[in-house]
């Protein structure tokens, strides 16, 4: 079988390029390795921006389905020290710039938004061939294969569509996030509730802190930010959950329980994510038939732009397509050429930022940066 254009990974850049594409009359098909769209938890909060990720979902026609999902007072942000003074307290001011949303529902809205068939679930990529006239082979870990025209690698960090373009590898950057969540919180967890606020709270020391967001729910989702080497968080036996957040929670030992209880009571097994970079300037010489959008094409440290850059890659590509429905690579050409200075800047912006959280003043460098 050959499709005209094939996407890997259902995530919000890969689907955002689908529904672009539908937008225009033009067919993809996108291939997830995940079993269905229900298979796993998406994530937590995103905000979506008004020059970036609001642009991408209106090409997609999709503005009055995200406005449906926007978390009221989710863009409201606190600054704390470890002793729990809250040092900046903004609340949301409602101009709809970085409007909130749960990662989960703006991916329903794009996987809803395409033709039933649009997804194929339970496919995971194993190999990939070049063929002639820069056509691709695909072959699937269930043994199928799929020729295609135009390939699209939007599946993430690890990227197996990646090498065909690039020697690229992520690399650790020295600091570990670990997750995990508290339910009911304003009911079960009052002080930490309190203290997190009504959006996005960071209470932050050098090399370490612990920042958290409200969600929809009554839920309060949280990540322990450590500059650590990764032999030290490799040493942690996280599937020993009790174990793994006695060893985290000591990495605060005298912070205000407020802010410690955002550790100690968490209710979800704390998952390690470590974080890992692609070079800011990472790019590529134009491959025929091929391209990269989102953490394949840019990752970089979570700044609150990654999902935003994805979504504007997804959008921007199937504009270009659709601008040269006969010449795919000037379509490949116009669309790398605005890409990737825009992602070695925001890149640039994303490490400075990761490093004013957990420099030698935290909390008051992010506390200048937010304010200034």
């Amino acid at each position: 079988m050959t499709t005209p254009v094939t996407i890997i990974g259902a995530g919000l850049g890969g689907l955002t390029l689908a529904r672009v594409l539908h937008v225009h009359a033009i067919p993809a098909t996108v291939y997830e390795a995940e079993p269905s769209a229900e298979a796993r938890t998406q994530g937590g909060r995103l905000d979506i921006h008004d020059h970036n990720g609001q642009l991408a979902l209106e090409a997609a026609g999709l503005t009055a389905e995200f406005r449906a999902i926007i978390h009221e007072g989710g863009e409201a942000t606190r600054a704390l020290d470890q002793h729990g003074k809250v040092l900046l307290d903004e609340p949301d001011n409602g101009n709809g710039r970085r409007p909130e949303v749960l990662r989960g529902d703006l991916r329903r809205i794009l996987v809803d938004s395409l033709p039933t068939g649009t997804v194929e679930w339970g496919k995971k990529l194993t190999g990939v061939a070049a063929l002639d006239d820069g056509r691709h082979e695909l072959t699937f870990m269930d043994g199928s294969t799929v020729s295609t025209e135009l390939l699209v690698g939007a599946d993430g960090a690890w990227s197996k569509v990646r090498p065909l373009l690039s020697d690229a590898k992520p690399e650790y950057v020295g600091t570990t996030f670990i997750e995990t969540y508290l339910y009911d919180a304003d009911e079960r967890h009052s002080a930490a509730a309190e203290a997190v606020g009504d959006g996005a709270m960071f209470a932050l020391a050098p090399g370490k802190g612990i920042a958290a967001h409200r969600e929809a729910g009554n839920i309060l989702h949280t990540y322990v930010q450590l500059n650590c080497p990764a032999e030290w968080i490799a040493g942690i036996d996280f599937t020993d959950a009790a174990a793994a957040t006695t060893r985290g929670a000591a990495e605060f030992d005298g912070w205000a329980p407020e802010l410690t209880a955002l550790i100690t009571d968490g209710e979800t097994a704390p998952v390690p994510r470590t974080i890992h970079t692609l070079p800011n300037r990472h790019r590529w010489d134009r491959v025929p038939g091929v391209t990269l959008l989102g953490d394949a094409a840019h990752l970089m440290p979570p700044s609150g732009e990654g999902a935003n850059l994805a979504m504007l890659d997804g959008a921007e590509l199937g504009q270009a397509i659709a601008a040269h429905p006969d010449d795919l690579e000037a379509a490949l050409t116009a669309y790398e050429g605005a890409m990737f200075p825009r992602s070695e800047s925001e890149a640039a912006d994303a490490h400075e930022l990761l490093a004013l959280c957990l420099d030698d003043r935290a909390p008051h460098s992010l506390i200048d940066f937010l304010t200034g």
